[in-house]
């Protein structure tokens, strides 16, 4: 078989492609053909080596990927061969509060997905809704759980005729877009240019705000609410000063990324003026997952895809990533 792996800080010209023998599957363990990767921020952060997690040396990069599995190790039980299967992020995150004992994750302290086998943990895979292909599944892990647990891993979720607010056009963005739409809320998108925000229209943005012509977003998301704001917010950015001028009273922000050159010093007056509740959003448990996946199931959703490279591209497909044009999406076929 054949994996690509990097060192943490070699960029994406740092990708090498090497053979091995096919891995064997061990007690608990399922061996899984890959059928498609797919790249969201943090694999840039990887190869850049400025990822907030521990990242081993020639890791195989990419924590998101979806394929069938092959073989199936003692004790497998719940599996077979045959089965269409995702898997978590975090591999031991099943259910309840992120912690420490979580930290190993895919394509960081752990090997990942860009390879064409991958042996996965029987109790981290995750079925692939039928609708869905693999190419469209691989997209979910990281940037789709973002997304859900934004919106209602909290201990109250998004309630139906609320106002959200996402940021962009990113993976999370536009996952958090179909989910809000999904369970009844309004939704606000900020973007950067009119060709992005009438795409953001026909998926369903009730009201779009292009913050290069209007800077204090802000005070326009207040506008659009008659003064109340979002009661949620996806900040994807690390934009919290402008995010809490633009959520409800109480309302709730979910930090879920920031981008180094924008993320301005929070001034903590505007924290308690606004008396939200920020809370840092690092992807989401194996029971989150499932949940999401309940919530495509029944309304048919399908991620956006921008584009599909194949395996041998691989590189090509990070610089593509890389270079911003995506509007969905980047996806490594196997």
């Amino acid at each position: 078989m054949r994996s690509y792996h990097l060192d943490s800080g070699a960029g994406i010209d740092g990708l090498s492609i090497r053979r091995h023998d096919d891995p064997v599957p061990g007690p608990g363990q399922v061996l899984v053909a890959v059928r498609a990767t797919s790249l969201s921020f943090r694999e840039l952060m990887v190869a850049r080596g400025d990822y907030v997690l521990p990242v081993k040396p020639d890791v195989v990069p990419v924590s998101d990927g979806a394929g069938e599995v092959v073989a199936a190790g003692p004790g497998v039980t719940g599996t077979r061969v045959g089965d269409r299967v995702t898997a978590t992020l975090f591999p031991t995150w099943q259910d309840g509060p992120f912690g420490r004992r979580h930290l190993a994750q895919r394509g960081g302290s752990l090997d990942g997905m860009l390879t064409e086998l991958a042996v996965l943990e029987e109790d981290s895979l995750v079925p692939i809704p039928d609708h869905l292909s693999y190419q469209e599944a691989a997209t979910l892990p990281c940037a789709a759980v973002t997304a859900w647990n934004a919106l209602t891993g909290d201990g109250e979720g998004l309630q139906a005729g609320q106002t959200v607010l996402v940021q962009g056009s990113g993976g999370v963005s536009l996952f958090a877009l179909q989910f809000a739409k999904a369970l009844g809320a309004r939704v606000i998108a900020t973007t950067s240019s009119p060709a992005k925000a009438r795409r953001l229209t026909e998926l369903g943005a009730d009201a779009v705000v292009d913050y290069r012509a209007t800077p204090d977003w802000a005070a326009e998301v207040r506008e659009l609410t008659e003064g109340h704001g979002a009661d949620r917010v996806i900040d994807v950015a690390g934009l919290l000063e402008q995010s809490l001028k633009a959520v409800a009273v109480a309302g709730h922000v979910a930090c879920v990324g920031f981008v180094s050159d924008t993320a301005a010093p929070l001034d903590p007056r505007t924290l308690f003026a606004s008396g939200a509740t920020v809370r840092a959003v690092a992807v989401g448990s194996r029971a989150q997952f499932l949940a999401m996946n309940r919530t495509i199931e029944t309304h048919r959703l399908r991620p956006v895809i921008d584009r599909v490279f194949p395996f041998d591209q691989a590189p090509d497909a990070y610089r593509y990533y890389a270079s911003g044009q995506a509007l969905g999406k980047v996806v490594i076929s196997g």
